[in-house]
């Protein structure tokens, strides 16, 4: 499991050494209510590219998609829906989040994690739309 600290509108995880933006791409974090808010941005595997390099640039550092490992790492078993603690992350969606990991057995597929169930899946091509979060090297 990540061993995370909060930093602001990041969230530092030292077990992975990585920072995650703690809002669902679309969101912007609200320093006063400690809470994300505005609207998830679903994308493709094209469309997130862009946003990367606009993350890039606006925030500084190399952002991208976080691998299947790291963000199954942010699962919280014993959490209800969704399946992540809010503390980190609060008002994260019900659904499927993109992770940059494709299968290895069927390159047109890509993993996600689902944090309505808490559970992996390769079942997404690379043209459909779901929410993500980013993620950089400390």
């Amino acid at each position: 499991h990540a061993q995370l600290f909060e930093e602001g509108h990041l969230v530092r995880d030292v077990r992975n050494n990585v920072v995650w933006l703690r809002c669902s791409v679309g969101k912007r974090w609200d320093y006063d209510t400690k809470q994300c808010s505005g609207e998830t941005v679903r994308l493709n595997q094209a469309e997130i590219n862009d946003a990367i390099r606009q993350a890039n640039k606006q925030l500084g550092g190399h952002w991208r998609l976080p691998s299947l490992e790291e963000l199954k790492s942010l699962v919280c078993e014993e959490c209800n829906p969704p399946k992540i603690r809010s503390k980190y992350f609060p008002n994260m969606g019900r659904e499927a989040y993109w992770t940059g990991s494709k299968n290895r057995f069927n390159q047109k597929m890509w993993w996600s994690v689902n944090f309505m169930t808490g559970h992996s899946y390769s079942r997404f091509f690379a043209y459909q739309q779901l929410p993500f979060l980013l993620v950089k090297e400390r």
